[in-house]
């Protein structure tokens, strides 16, 4: 199988308000760069959206090293709470509705489907791709307002 690097970022004026997502994906020389962003929706919704965008990307089965700085979504699927909220009917631990189920149940397929391997980056660090990730994202949110 190919390794993909995928870095992605979220971006929310609001939350709710206009969003943006952005991802670069990369594959020994070769870099694409994605983006997009809707006019109402949650910080969480894009950093959700950007990384579901980016696997879907692939048109193949990939082992994909994943970046992100959202603790939302790294930390989910590494501590399996995505999945315990799926088995549970989209419900979470605390009987609470887990949020964004229709975008996590996309993720969960797509985890299913590439081998993924969950990196947490601190965002609006020294990290060149989490930063132009987050310039694509802000952009795009920028474009609703």
């Amino acid at each position: 199988m190919k390794t993909v690097t995928i870095y992605t970022d979220g971006a929310c004026s609001g939350n709710p308000g206009p969003g943006g997502w952005g991802a670069i994906l990369q594959y020994g020389q070769f870099k694409k760069e994605l983006s997009g962003g809707e006019a109402h929706t949650t910080n969480n919704r894009m950093e959700l959206t950007g990384v579901i965008t980016a696997l879907q990307a692939l048109k193949e089965p990939c082992i994909v090293e994943l970046y992100s700085d959202s603790k939302y979504v790294i930390d989910a699927l590494e501590k399996g709470w995505a999945r315990g909220w799926k088995a549970r009917g989209w419900v979470k631990s605390d009987k609470k509705p887990a949020l964004n189920p229709d975008l996590w149940e996309k993720l969960l397929e797509l985890c299913d489907y590439h081998t993924v391997n969950l990196h947490w980056v601190k965002g609006h660090a020294d990290n060149p791709f989490n930063n132009r990730c987050d310039e694509l994202a802000v952009a795009e949110s920028r474009k609703y307002k």
